[in-house]
């Protein structure tokens, strides 16, 4: 077995390291100028539309507001990837991979920002609101249903099924940690009842529907944001006199002006990449099924609230784990994971911290799991996936969740990284040629911005678009038609032409 996961990795570390990070960055880069650097442009604008309120859906309730599907695609990026994977890449890459971890986040809000507004222009209607993402903008889109299928098929295995394995073994793993410095015994039995727990609370949520999901997240993705960000901030405040230190180790690794046992500038350099990706998820295909359930009156405005939550997964969060584990001065190679940042708490706050952070490692894994979950729900109905096809699969998902309470998943979580890579290698030949259309989307909102209106979009304003299904007239007034600061018509009510440059 330990041959299989060696060659797993080799595999892993070529495709990362010479294909799906040189193509990111390159596309990220583009989409960065020719969008004028949005992701930093914009920013005061990406809180203002997080606040939208929806509309009705066809069953008349209301569909899933802006925030909510900004919770729906925190709840999967916002995981144990921030707690596990931040430590674990400042352990083999040192401090320097948190300057990386922020650079990809930086330029990857660009590529956020692209895939969620495609996924909102190509997303379809149904009964209870909307549903899309990159599947669906392949389809409808690139004219490549075969694509999207593909797409389709390994976002459902990955997210819905490994993913979520990974994630309910980490809460078992944290529960048990916790039950271990309380003198409690573990093994076997302890992570069988966690599991049926955890496959009792999923369950509940899953056979609810999109809404249940959408509502659950709401409550506990600002909870235990929080919650961790309190307790980071708390070390800090403890630490303050090592804060100096800390950001000098992580400009001095960044830039090669020092070594560590695991390898240097280049390792650093690697993770910090691989890692940021893995916990933003930008560029990758999955937060765009999120961003598609929003009802918004202009498909940018999902994908400028989906580019706010990049900077918030890795801006804020694993800035909180890399400052936590960093200002405890650790022994760089020697441990990973979990135990690392757990160690650390317990060394700045107490014995109490470590049961603290098994709280929040539960809350933050258990949101994964709906929102990996809700990606798969997303991907097969899109393959035309019916009620009784929807009742197994919600059942196959937890009997993963289960599994992965009681497994070891090393080898997994390694096959898991290979098949993100081919989803988001499959998802960036997508927007390559599509992005043009985010572009003169994007041209559109601004020139509607510049005219002090709240900016809105049918599709009589680019009727050249094919593929496009939900964005028809409205009734009531015309879109353009409404000043954003006022509520009402403006004195000259002249609509304004579709624009096909930037701005």
């Amino acid at each position: 077995m330990n041959a299989v996961n060696d060659a797993i990795v080799a595999v892993n570390d070529v495709f990362w390291s010479w294909l799906l990070i040189p193509l990111l960055i390159v596309l990220a880069l583009y989409f960065t100028v020719r969008s004028g650097i949005v992701q930093l442009r914009l920013l005061p604008e990406m809180f203002r539309v997080l606040r939208g309120s929806p509309g009705l859906a066809p069953d008349g309730k209301k569909e899933i507001s802006s925030f909510q599907a900004f919770a729906i695609s925190a709840a999967s990026r916002v995981g144990t990837g921030n707690i596990v994977g931040v430590a674990t890449a400042i352990m083999l890459g040192g401090p320097g991979a948190v300057f990386w971890m922020w650079a990809m986040a930086t330029i990857l809000g660009a590529a956020a920002f692209v895939e969620s507004t495609l996924a909102q222009l190509y997303k379809v209607r149904t009964g209870t609101g909307f549903r899309g993402g990159p599947a669906y903008y392949m389809q409808h889109g690139l004219r490549a249903r075969w694509m999207g299928v593909l797409f389709a098929v390994i976002i459902t295995v990955t997210f819905s099924l490994v993913f979520n394995s990974v994630q309910s073994n980490s809460i078992a793993g944290a529960v048990s940690t916790s039950a271990g410095a309380l003198g409690l015994s573990g093994g076997w039995p302890l992570d069988a009842a966690i599991g049926l727990a955890l496959v009792a609370l999923t369950g509940a949520v899953i056979f609810g529907g999109v809404r249940r999901i959408a509502t659950v997240a709401q409550s506990l993705v600002p909870l235990m944001a929080i919650l961790y960000i309190v307790i980071g901030v708390a070390v800090v405040v403890l630490n303050i006199g090592e804060v100096p230190r800390v950001v000098g180790d992580i400009l001095a690794g960044a830039f090669g002006l020092r070594e560590f046992v695991s390898g240097g500038v280049g390792l650093a350099v690697l993770q910090g990449m691989r890692r940021g990706m893995f916990s933003n998820e930008a560029g990758l295909g999955s937060a765009p099924n999120a961003g598609a359930t929003a009802s918004v009156s202009h498909p940018v405005k999902q994908g400028l609230v989906q580019t706010l939550g990049v900077y918030f997964d890795t801006w804020v969060v694993c800035s909180v784990t890399a400052f936590i584990v960093l200002v405890s001065n650790p022994v760089y190679g020697e441990a990973s994971g979990a135990e690392v940042t757990q160690q650390a708490l317990q060394g700045s706050l107490g014995d109490w911290s470590v049961h603290a952070l098994t709280v929040i490692l539960f809350l933050l894994a258990y949101t994964s799991v709906l929102g990996n979950y809700y990606y798969g729900e997303s991907n097969l109905e899109f393959l035309g996936g019916h009620s009784a096809a929807m009742f197994v699969f919600r059942c196959t998902v937890l009997g993963a969740v289960f599994l992965g309470a009681v497994a070891p998943l090393t080898v997994v979580w390694n096959l898991a990284d290979v098949s993100m890579g081919l989803m988001a290698v499959v998802n960036l030949v997508a927007l390559a040629p599509l992005s043009v259309i985010a572009f003169r989307l994007l041209a559109d909102y601004t020139g509607q911005l510049r005219r002090g209106l709240d900016p809105q979009f049918t599709l009589s304003r680019m009727p050249d678009l094919k593929g496009v299904q939900s964005w028809g007239e409205p009734d009531g007034p015309l879109p353009e038609d409404v000043d954003r600061r006022t509520g009402s018509a403006p004195a000259d009510p002249a609509r304004v032409p579709t624009e096909r440059g930037e701005d």
